[in-house]
């Protein structure tokens, strides 16, 4: 894998408003991400940059101006980061994340952030020190070889720990369980390794669009050929029973564990307890219609 293109590059503001439903503002320390996963619904913000790289290749370090009256977004969500990772590996050198959350830190902002790296740790004081903030760590599979074909953040292992030693600080904690690749995410798996050190489990399935569609069904062709006919019937078809099943099966386990179940509950961030919450966001209501109650 060649080395990324890293460019420093001036904006006007880092704070912006969102039209995600779980913020109201949004603030990306970096453009692109070195992550490079390889099913990255960001990649779209290529179009708005110039570089040639392909995405996962370049990374445009962002400077800002001092915000001006940090205190006008207390009681406000800001989520962290919206289309890049913030503890990409090169925030160890540039530190623009953890610029941001000092010019926030006494702003009285509700802050959310969400990564796929427990470099985050070495903000876990100044994090603490905001109104209920929110720590989302990806984790879609324990299996690393599966994980290292798809992206190039640290181990689950490491996210695994990472998110515990958050909780266990007494930090609010997501397991995002996403995309949940048919066949090959094992969903009970992660939610057993996850259950005992996060308050939220998310559940999202994988979307096949943009780009990355042709790169993802190469690779299911290349790599695990017998589920290429589900991955047909799924993304092709636009056959949903996958998904019903999946939903039976994990309201089942939720059920066992004396965990609740929700379906397609956006409110990220309403509803953290101990133990977790699991939320089913890949259930359109047409899908719910047909499933029958679980």
């Amino acid at each position: 894998m060649s080395t990324p293109v890293i460019r420093k590059v001036n904006v006007r503001q880092i704070v912006s408003k969102s039209s995600l439903p779980a913020c109201e503002y949004s603030a990306n320390p970096y453009t692109g991400c070195t992550h490079a996963c390889a099913y990255c619904y960001a990649s779209f913000m290529k179009r708005f940059v110039p570089h040639s790289e392909e995405w996962g290749q370049f990374l445009d370090v962002k400077y800002w101006p001092p915000i001006e009256n940090p205190q006008r977004y207390s009681g406000r969500e800001i989520f962290i980061s919206s289309v890049t990772d913030p503890y990409n590996p090169q925030e160890a050198e540039f530190k623009r994340t953890r610029a941001l959350l000092e010019e926030l830190k006494d702003s009285g902002a509700r802050l959310s952030i969400s990564t796929k790296s427990d470099l985050i740790l070495r903000d876990i004081e100044l994090i603490a020190g905001f109104d209920e903030p929110r720590i989302s760590f990806s984790i879609n599979t324990l299996d690393e070889t599966f994980r290292s074909d798809m992206d190039r953040a640290v181990s689950i292992k490491r996210r695994l720990e990472a998110m515990k030693l958050f909780h266990e600080r007494g930090i609010r904690t997501t397991c995002f369980i996403s995309p949940i690749f048919p066949g090959i995410t094992d969903v009970k798996e992660i939610i057993m390794a996850a259950k005992d050190r996060c308050n939220l489990i998310w559940l999202e399935n994988l979307n096949l669009r943009g780009a990355f569609r042709p790169v993802i069904m190469k690779y299911i062709s290349q790599k695990h050929p017998e589920l290429y006919p589900l991955y047909e019937r799924i993304y092709t078809r636009h056959d949903l029973s996958y998904w019903q099943e999946l939903d039976r099966q994990t309201a089942a386990l939720a059920a066992r564990l004396g965990l609740e179940y929700r379906i397609n509950d956006d409110s990220m961030r309403r509803d953290f307890s101990d133990p977790p919450v699991i939320v089913n966001f890949f259930y359109h209501e047409k899908i719910r219609k047909g499933a029958g109650k679980c």
